[in-house]
């Protein structure tokens, strides 16, 4: 067994990611795609667009047929027909020639280029003047400008947005091959914690972890699994652990990670099959006694019991693992918010600090305030739109300092 609370480097910890595999992988009707990995690579299955196009309304032509049209000197085209949409022509533009076309429609045969209605005038059902010149190419797209068959459209990894399922859409792709969503048992521990229908008695808590928890897993993608809240008896304990382990594909318990004579985890979890502590304690604040251990082939993590260190040690260390988990690259990364920050901020050398802010736009830009409180405090969370990261080896940030918001 790895020794008690041994401050884990953060860079340690994210390597243990890959000890854990990801979950299976099924297919999808297009439909429910969204928001699922993909378990694969997909390619088109033919050009985007199949034909040469107009996204404009206005009169296709050769381009050469409107060189010098202006305003004062405007060009005039004998127009040849007109295209409907969702057929395509059945005749040629020539020399000097024009047809009216919808955005969407099939430039016909003879055509390089769109006028756009703006600029022209109709003059009659057999002629139009042109006041613009247009290049070719212009007002057009190409047979497979936007993709050629066989390119690759997007590659296995990548989380399915609005924009890749209207992409897959256009070439008729039906169904999705994607990850799993894994599954996430969620525990709570202490013989304090009551469930949400209960009133609290005295010196008791409504269990806050088990609702943040499972609202943060759905979010990165995952299925919560509840197990209830459990007292602080090695053997029920034990029994919770081992149930959710057996039938999810990661566990999170909060509540028992910190040290105390009644804290079990680290107990149970060396009585557990198969099971070693990877990690007890990282260089965050809050949520330093954090436990990360690999049990039977499965992630299980120990999160602090105050519900903002639990949700500020999801949000830095335990999406990245359940996104790893559930097929995600790492490719595509995160991006904050950049804003500076409205106060100096105070820190201790040897960890990261993350500091709940709420956004504040003034007439230069964003700025992030800080919203200071104790880790018991969930006000702080509510108010807050995001964290800020202050380094490790740092005493503090000045205030107007350049920095990255996370939403939250």
């Amino acid at each position: 067994m790895k020794s008690f609370f041994q401050i884990t480097p953060l860079e340690q910890v994210f390597a243990y990611a890959t000890r854990f595999e990801r979950v299976d992988t099924e297919t999808v009707p297009l439909a429910e795609a969204l928001d699922r990995v993909t378990a694969g690579a997909v390619a088109a299955p033919e050009d985007l667009p199949e034909f040469d196009r107009s996204i404009v309304d206005g009169y296709a032509v050769r381009a050469s047929s409107t060189f010098g049209a202006t305003e004062s000197n405007p060009g005039y085209l004998t127009v040849k027909g007109e295209v409907l949409m969702g057929r395509p022509p059945e005749f040629t533009v020539g020399a000097g020639e024009t047809a009216y076309i919808p955005t969407g429609g099939m430039l016909p045969k003879g055509t390089d280029s769109v006028v756009m209605i703006e600029h022209t005038e109709k003059l009659d059902d057999h002629a139009v003047e042109i006041y613009k010149s247009v290049a070719p190419g212009q007002n057009v797209i190409l047979t497979g400008e936007d993709f050629k068959k066989e390119d690759v459209l997007f590659t296995a990894g990548i989380r399915i947005r609005p924009q890749e399922a209207g992409l897959m859409a256009a070439f008729g792709i039906r169904f999705v091959p994607v990850y799993r969503k894994p599954r996430v048992g969620i525990l709570s521990t202490g013989d304090e914690i009551v469930s949400v229908e209960e009133t609290p008695a005295f010196g008791q808590l409504r269990d806050i972890n088990s609702h943040t928890l499972s609202g943060l897993v759905a979010k990165s993608g995952g299925i919560p699994v509840a197990f209830g809240i459990v007292k602080d008896d090695f053997a029920s304990l034990f029994h919770q652990c081992a149930e959710a382990l057996k039938n999810t594909d990661a566990v999170l318990l909060s509540g028992g990670s910190s040290v105390g004579t009644r804290d079990l985890t680290v107990e149970v979890l060396s009585r557990l099959p198969d099971s070693r502590i990877l990690v007890h304690g990282i260089p965050i604040s809050p949520g330093k006694p954090t436990i990360l251990a690999h049990v039977g082939g499965k992630m299980f993590w120990g999160l602090p019991g105050h519900v903002v260190s639990a949700m500020v040690v999801f949000a830095a260390v335990v999406r990245p693992f359940l996104e790893t988990l559930a097929g995600l690259s790492q490719a595509r990364p995160q991006f904050g918010i950049p804003a500076r920050l409205t106060r100096d901020l105070a820190s201790a050398q040897g960890r990261i600090d993350y500091v709940r802010v709420r956004l504040i736009q003034k007439e230069e830009g964003l700025w992030a305030d800080p919203i200071l409180g104790k880790s018991g405090l969930i006000h702080t969370m509510v108010s807050a739109d995001g964290l800020i990261r202050v380094p490790m080896n740092s005493e503090g940030l000045e205030a107007g300092t350049p920095v990255d918001v996370f939403p939250v």
